[in-house]
């Protein structure tokens, strides 16, 4: 089984993967460990032993491309077993495994403008402004590396708003789906 989540900012996106995954006993990735876990696998040394008589081909992939670098290494954690990837279109670099639930956390800007304030220390006014450029980022390099639209219902399997439920509720939530749709 494997989870993804995408995620408005300040939606509690991460938080709920995070809870999701150590509730069920998985592993949990994010963007931070995705690249410690690409360095712990030898993949980071194995794309670099490839391109060992062309490092300028190998700067120039990853500098132009670093979605296949991110892509890899999410198929990799997928093989690996059970996990909650977050972010980094990881529903797009498994579409064609059938062990995978693709998730998209939403909520009100109001809601999201408040956990923004209240998590970082800031007034509300640049909460709403990191909001509107975490968003317009995520959706930019989600489009652009999927040929999806980011948070269009037709690119999840479910897309929920985590206000209605609060973040425990949105987990248990999710913890019945896992269960009803008897992914192992």
């Amino acid at each position: 089984m494997v989870i993804t989540v995408g995620r408005q900012y300040g939606s509690g996106g991460r938080e709920i993967g995070t809870m999701l995954a150590k509730q069920l006993g998985i592993a949990y990735y994010d963007d931070m460990l995705l690249k410690e876990a690409a360095e712990e696998s030898g993949l980071c040394e194995e794309l670099f032993r490839s391109f060992d008589e062309r490092p300028k081909s190998f700067l120039y992939s990853i500098a132009m491309d670093p979605y296949s670098f991110s892509m890899n290494t999410i198929k990799k954690l997928a093989d690996k077993g059970p996990c909650v990837l977050i972010g980094r279109c990881a529903d797009y670099a498994l579409k064609d495994r059938d062990d995978v639930i693709n998730l998209f956390i939403t909520a009100p800007l109001e809601n999201r403008i408040k956990r923004v304030a209240a998590r970082n220390g800031i007034s509300e006014n640049e909460a709403k402004d990191r909001i509107k450029k975490t968003d317009k980022s995520r959706a930019s390099y989600y489009n652009y590396y999927s040929a999806k639209d980011w948070g269009d219902a037709k690119s999840y399997d479910l897309c929920i708003d985590s206000s209605l439920l609060g973040i425990d509720g949105t987990v248990e939530l999710l913890k019945d789906l896992i269960r009803i749709k008897g992914i192992k």
